[in-house]
């Protein structure tokens, strides 16, 4: 839907040819171009496709949606929360193609909240999106890192046949190599990214049609259809009987599967007719996924048959389920689970680019942040190299993504923790801009040429109240009686971040942040 009321696409320099739309609308914000404006609207897709990446958030997380309501979590929760993702969707992809710059979210809100709060409200979502961010590659890289993991351990016996079993030390440290990697790609040329990124996208779609095809092939037993599609599995060993809240928290494997659609906005300076191909970015990312991901979940269910067994910790694969999963169904069929071991490196593979793309958002919003002002060190974080990336920026989110998975050396609990940010803390950078759309700039917003019309303020309450209710919801407790060991810590994580982030306005930001700077 296009609205009459529209923003100018094209502006003309004296003398030259039409700008691009995207750099013609940046100039207009008051920003000059210095990023590459280098990319597609499939290559800006490919960087949001690339970070949900329904093989890395659907084979981590796959545990707890078999353990809180099994086949039925799995199938339905996915509908919802992909339902609901997309109203989140539709109300970023309008406001980012009124603001197309890297900045994003937080940029977002100091244009919609108003000159008496923009300030403030640009704090408050630029930190809870960046730390999100960073959260997001912490536990993309280490969930990389424990794959690995869990590949030596059956390709050397399985843990009942005597498999090598890493430490946690050894795990950091894999964690810390992969971020190292992704730290020395992210400083090449913006080109190369691109193609990458659209390597990222082909391999999550290709990955999921072999392995939803190859999985229940091979599988000597298959589950029913009517054990997909009506299994309601009670027996989590968590002490909680309630079939409704069970089935809720299950829905936390789609959720977490489902973020870092950001990434589009956060490249719009450079992609070509931003103001255009960011939202188409932000929906079609999203839009695949949801397609791609209910196929992977059905096809791996279909293997499924003994959950209790998939979830024990002493069966090969150690208790990653879908491991377990993918090295017995080429066991019983061949005598050995080698077949099994290339699908987890299939998976590997879409970790590996997830995270890549995850650190190339992180970069660029570290970098438009710190180009107004508001990181310490600033003025280092926003320059950029000869090949036009921020690369002070990269390494910044690098350093930062590994010292957040510090924390599981001391406590597991301590690093669940501090990834529930991931989610909630960038659901609620979402739902910032999309709260001020609908209430202070209700009457001022002006649109950009992808725009949601008369259903723009219905739409965004709709998100609004979504984020409002999974932030509720993915705080309550998993398992009783409640104890230290199995207390949800996210509220706490949540908690702690906003009174730092409020803390900190308070005490110093308050006093030089004044929002986003104009650089013309």
């Amino acid at each position: 839907m296009v609205s009459e009321k529209v923003l100018p696409s094209h502006v003309v320099e004296s003398g030259h040819a039409p700008l691009d739309s995207g750099h013609a609308r940046l100039r207009e914000l008051g920003y000059k171009q210095e990023l590459k404006r280098d990319l597609s609207v499939i290559s800006n897709f490919a960087f949001s496709f690339s970070i949900i990446s329904v093989l890395t958030g659907v084979t981590t997380l796959y545990n707890t949606g078999l353990n809180y309501g099994g086949p039925v979590s799995l199938v339905y929760g996915w509908f919802i929360a992909s339902a609901f993702t997309m109203i989140v969707a539709l109300p970023m992809a309008e406001i980012c193609s009124s603001y197309p710059t890297s900045g994003g979210l937080y940029y977002w809100s100091a244009k919609l909240a108003g000159p008496r709060w923009a300030p403030f409200a640009s704090w408050i979502t630029g930190w809870f999106n960046i730390v999100g961010q960073w959260a997001v590659t912490t536990s993309v890289d280490f969930s990389l890192a424990q794959l690995i993991q869990v590949i030596i351990l059956l390709s050397t016996g399985g843990k009942n046949g005597g498999g090598y079993e890493a430490s946690k030390y050894v795990v950091i440290a894999l964690h810390g190599g992969i971020l190292l990697v992704h730290g020395i790609i992210n400083s090449l040329p913006i080109s190369l990214l691109s193609f990458l990124g659209q390597m990222a996208a082909i391999w999550n779609v290709l990955g999921v049609f072999v392995l939803t095809i190859v999985i229940p092939s091979v599988a000597t037993e298959r589950a029913s259809a009517k054990f997909v599609f009506t299994n309601f599995n009670t027996e989590n060993g968590e002490g909680i009987r309630s079939r409704p809240y069970i089935f809720l928290l299950g829905l936390l494997m789609s959720q977490y599967t489902l973020t870092g659609f950001d990434a589009s906005a956060h490249m719009t300076e450079e992609t070509k007719d931003a103001d255009r191909n960011g939202p188409k970015g932000i929906i079609s990312a999203v839009g695949i996924s949801i397609v791609v991901g209910w196929f992977y979940i059905l096809g791996i269910t279909f293997a499924v048959t003994d959950i209790p067994s998939l979830l024990s910790e002493d069966n090969d694969a150690g208790g990653y389920a879908i491991a377990e999963v993918f090295y017995q169904a080429f066991k019983k069929r061949y005598g050995n689970g080698s077949g099994g071991i290339v699908c987890l490196v299939i998976v590997g593979v879409a970790i590996f680019f997830c995270g890549m793309s995850s650190v190339t958002s992180n970069s660029r919003m570290a970098y438009a942040f710190s180009r107004d002002g508001a990181m310490p060190l600033s003025s280092l974080w926003h320059q950029v190299n000869k090949q036009e990336v921020p690369i002070y920026a990269v390494w910044l989110s690098v350093s930062i993504s590994f010292c957040m998975a510090l924390t599981s050396l001391g406590s597991i609990v301590a690093f669940q923790a501090m990834v529930s940010i991931a989610t909630i803390g960038l659901y609620i950078a979402y739902a910032f801009p999309i709260f001020l759309r609908v209430t202070l700039a209700r009457k001022h917003f002006v649109p950009g040429p992808f725009n949601l019309g008369r259903y723009g303020v219905i739409v965004g309450w709709v998100a609004v109240l979504w984020v409002l209710t999974i932030s509720i919801l993915f705080s309550l407790p998993v398992s009783y009686p409640i104890k230290a060991k199995n207390l949800n810590y996210t509220p706490v994580a949540v908690a702690c971040l906003l009174i730092f982030v409020v803390s900190y306005w308070i005490i110093s930001g308050r006093r030089w942040f004044k929002g986003p700077i104009t650089n013309i």
